[in-house]
C-alpha cells in the first residue's frame, strides 16, 4: 500500500478560526555527553534532544514535542491552547512512540461567568478515567471555593459511562482549507483525520481532488477522490462514466491519465513547509516527508536551518515515521561557520548519526 498525503507536520487536536495570521515557529534543544571513560560508540555518547514546533494561527497555538535520546525517538507529545468565545481551552495528547502506543490525554476548560470561575479537568490514562470540576467565587469578604470529582480509581474498564469523544474543527494551513477530526475511545486515541476539498488541476477546470488522511497509532491511510464538472447539458444529455482505479493508498489512476504523487510549499513567516508525497515509492523507500526550513540571518552571518520527518510503508513506529533528520548551519564570522546535524532512523529505533563540523577560512 502507499500512504501519504501531505497536510500539517504532525497531529492537530482542536481547533475552531477563520482565515486569520498564522506563524510557524519551534526550537531544537540538544545535549551530547561524552564519556572518554568509555569502550564502545554507545556507551560513550549519550544524547537528549528536543524538537518543538509550534503552529500559531489567531488565539490558537498547536504545538509539538518530539523528544530523542541515543536509543532513538523516546517520547511524543502534541498540546492546543486557545481561547473559544468565553472558554479557554488547554488539551494535551501523549504517545510512546517506540511501541505506538497510546500514553495519556488531558483536557482542561476554564469560563468565568458573573465573577465565578468554573474549570473542568479530563484525565484519560489506560482505561482510566477522571473528571475534577471545580468552582470558585468571592462575595464580599468570602470566598468560596468547591470541586467535585468522578472517576479516576483504576480498574479495567472506563468510568462515568464514558464512551469516547468526538472532536471536529476547520482551519488554515498554507493555501488549503484543513477540516480536522479526533476521535479517542476507552483505549485511548483512535484516529487523526484531516481533510481538504477542491485540489485544483492546472488547466483542467473540470476535474478536482478531494484527499484525506488518516493517522491511527500504527499506521496511515490516504484517500484521493476525484470530483468531475463537466458544466451544463446542452441540447443532448449524455451519461458519462469515468472509470478510476485505486485512489485509496495508491495513484489516482484515470485510463491514461495518472495522478502517482502531490506535494505541498509555502512559507510561513519566516519558515518554510514543504510536504512531498511519492505513490511510486518501491518498497524501504520513503514514500512521504515533511520539512521545515529557514534561511535567515543570524547574529553573525547567514543562519540556516531544517527539519525533516520521513514515512515509510509499513513502518514499525509510531505514524509510520521511519526517520527524523535536524541539520543547522551558522555563520558565527566571515571566516568561521559552524554546522550540526541529528538522524535518528525510527525504523530501527537507533540514534544513526550525530555530526558537529566547522570550516575556518583565512
Amino acid at each position: 500500500m502507499r500512504k501519504a498525503f501531505v497536510l500539517s507536520l504532525v497531529c492537530v487536536l482542536g481547533l475552531g478560526v477563520g482565515s486569520l495570521a498564522a506563524s510557524l515557529t519551534g526550537s531544537w534543544d540538544t545535549d551530547v555527553t561524552i564519556d572518554p571513560q568509555q569502550t564502545g560508540f554507545d556507551n560513550a555518547i549519550s544524547l537528549t534532544s528536543e524538537i518543538t514546533v509550534v503552529y500559531t494561527v489567531g488565539d490558537w497555538e498547536l504545538t509539538s514535542i518530539t523528544n530523542l535520546t541515543e536509543d532513538g525517538w523516546a517520547d511524543q507529545d502534541f498540546s492546543v491552547a486557545g481561547v473559544l468565545g468565553a472558554f479557554s481551552i488547554s488539551s494535551d495528547l501523549g504517545f510512546l512512540p517506540d511501541t505506538a502506543e497510546f500514553d495519556t490525554w488531558q483536557t482542561e476548560i476554564g469560563v468565568s461567568i458573573a465573577g465565578v470561575s468554573f474549570s473542568g479537568i479530563f484525565y484519560l490514562h489506560d482505561h482510566d478515567v477522571a473528571l475534577l470540576v471545580t468552582a470558585e467565587g468571592v462575595a464580599g469578604d468570602v470566598t468560596i471555593e468547591a470541586s467535585v470529582g468522578f472517576g479516576g480509581g483504576g480498574g479495567d474498564e472506563c468510568d462515568l459511562d464514558w464512551g469516547g469523544t468526538w472532536i471536529g474543527v476547520e482551519f488554515p494551513f498554507c493555501c488549503a482549507n484543513i477540516a480536522a477530526v479526533l476521535a479517542i475511545d476507552c483505549d485511548g486515541f483512535e484516529f487523526l483525520r484531516f481533510q481538504t476539498e477542491d485540489i485544483a488541476i492546472p488547466n483542467l477546470p473540470w476535474l478536482t481532488i478531494d484527499a484525506e488522511i488518516e493517522f491511527t497509532m500504527d499506521k496511515k491511510t490516504v484517500t484521493l477522490e476525484p470530483d468531475l464538472d463537466f458544466g451544463d447539458t446542452v441540447c443532448f444529455d449524455l451519461d458519462i462514466d469515468w472509470t478510476t482505479h485505486d485512489g485509496v493508498n495508491a495513484p489516482l489512476v484515470f485510463d491514461d491519465l495518472t495522478i502517482s504523487g502531490i506535494s505541498l510549499e509555502c512559507d510561513i513567516g519566516a519558515v518554510s513547509f514543504t510536504g512531498v508525497t511519492d505513490f511510486t515509492a518501491e518498497q524501504g523507500e520513503y514514500f512521504e516527508w515533511y520539512i521545515i526550513s529557514t534561511n535567515d540571518d543570524g547574529c553573525c552571518g547567514p543562519f540556516s536551518f531544517d527539519l525533516g520527518f520521513y514515512f515509510l510503508e509499513g513502518g514499525a513506529r509510531l505514524f509510520d515515521v521511519a526517520l527524523i533528520d535536524a541539520d543547522v548551519e551558522l555563520q558565527i564570522a566571515s571566516q568561521f561557520t559552524f554546522n550540526m546535524g541529528l538522524e535518528v532512523n525510527v525504523q530501527t529505533g537507533a540514534f544513526t548519526e550525530w555530526l558537529v563540523g566547522f570550516l575556518v577560512t583565512w
